[in-house]
């Protein structure tokens, strides 16, 4: 009986800010003479912060041609801002510039939908061997990586030099698909510099324990036995294999992203529809940022990685919880976009 009386006041109290709140934005219209979306394009400035707003304005409305102004194709847009207009009786002639901000608001949404999209793909596609062009990329990142040291042969034990756990990279992309090898050939070929730095660190004798770590569900799992793991304490062995990391920080980003946790730094960085692009570029920074987070952790052993890993994850997530945060408005992968 006490859960039915929680569970009718709850139902009650649910309807009842519902409509007060429809009333309160009802009285606040007549006083201002402003629907909801001209107050929040005229009061808040271009970026995530209006963005969000927009959406959430969007999504709550009553109108189901506004709920699904989210979710419409972008050669649509244009004609489902003349749709907002007209519904909200907004004459387009008195008020240019809130269609100009209506566009470029539905533009960031729409396309961080299909930024989604586009990476569940690549993320959901295999490495094949047998395709050329997956090979082309595979060989590209120890081009990239490696420029003064060839590789001898496809099937080589010098892909352990670049992090990978075999002498075939190729089975450690089961877990992230294709998005794991576009990601680690975006940051090797736009920050070479910073990524060959990268991997000079890990390889450090201090960092450089990893190989015996396998990458499953995205997560590392020891094979080694206690003994073995007491012995490499002593070797202060406590590096990181280069290529499974960046393939476990690509799950960190798809994580960010598919949560929505990405929207404030995407919405504050691309002007317009957030690209895969804008997304490699992320990660490059969270490559970087990682790499020096482990640092500056000092962890005992490779054991702790996952932890290390869960608060680096935390510690972007607040971050991104400040509605004018960019993760990387200026990094080096991102020169070609800063005038977009």
């Amino acid at each position: 009986a006490s859960s039915f009386a929680r569970m009718f006041v709850q139902v009650c109290l649910y309807f009842y800010c519902k409509c007060l709140w429809r009333c309160l934005k009802f009285m606040v219209r007549k006083l201002t003479g402003q629907c909801e979306l001209q107050r929040i394009c005229y009061n808040t400035k271009p970026g995530a912060a209006r963005t969000m707003k927009i959406e959430a304005s969007l999504k709550g409305s009553k109108s189901k041609r506004l709920q699904t102004s989210v979710n419409v194709h972008p050669d649509a847009i244009e004609k489902t801002i003349d749709d907002i207009m007209e519904l909200k009786r907004i004459n387009p002639d008195v008020n240019p510039q809130l269609g100009v901000s209506l566009q470029a608001c539905l533009l960031q949404i729409v396309g961080y939908r299909n930024l989604i999209a586009e990476v569940e793909k690549l993320r959901r596609e295999p490495y094949d061997s047998e395709n050329p062009q997956h090979e082309e990329m595979l060989l590209k990142l120890w081009k990239c990586l490696k420029p003064d040291s060839p590789l001898k042969a496809r099937i080589s034990k010098q892909w352990c030099e670049i992090g990978f756990q075999g002498d075939d990279p190729k089975t450690d992309f089961r877990g992230m698909g294709l998005l794991g090898l576009y990601n680690l050939v975006y940051f090797a070929e736009w920050d070479t510099e910073i990524a060959q730095q990268v991997l000079t660190d890990s390889l450090h004798p201090k960092y450089s324990a990893w190989q015996y770590l396998d990458f499953n569900y995205f997560f590392f799992l020891s094979q080694l036995s206690k003994a073995e793991w007491e012995k490499k304490k002593f070797d202060k062995a406590i590096g990181y294999s280069f290529a499974i990391v960046g393939i476990n920080i690509t799950d960190l980003a798809y994580n960010l992203l598919v949560s929505g946790a990405l929207k404030t730094h995407f919405y504050n960085v691309a002007p317009e529809a957030p690209t895969l692009t804008h997304f490699q570029q992320t990660f490059c920074y969270l490559m970087h940022e990682f790499h020096k987070f482990w640092i500056d952790e000092d962890p005992l052993d490779i054991m702790e990685f996952n932890r290390v890993r869960e608060k680096f994850y935390k510690r972007i997530l607040r971050q991104l919880q400040n509605p004018e945060m960019a993760l990387c408005p200026h990094f080096a992968a991102s020169e070609s976009l800063i005038n977009m």
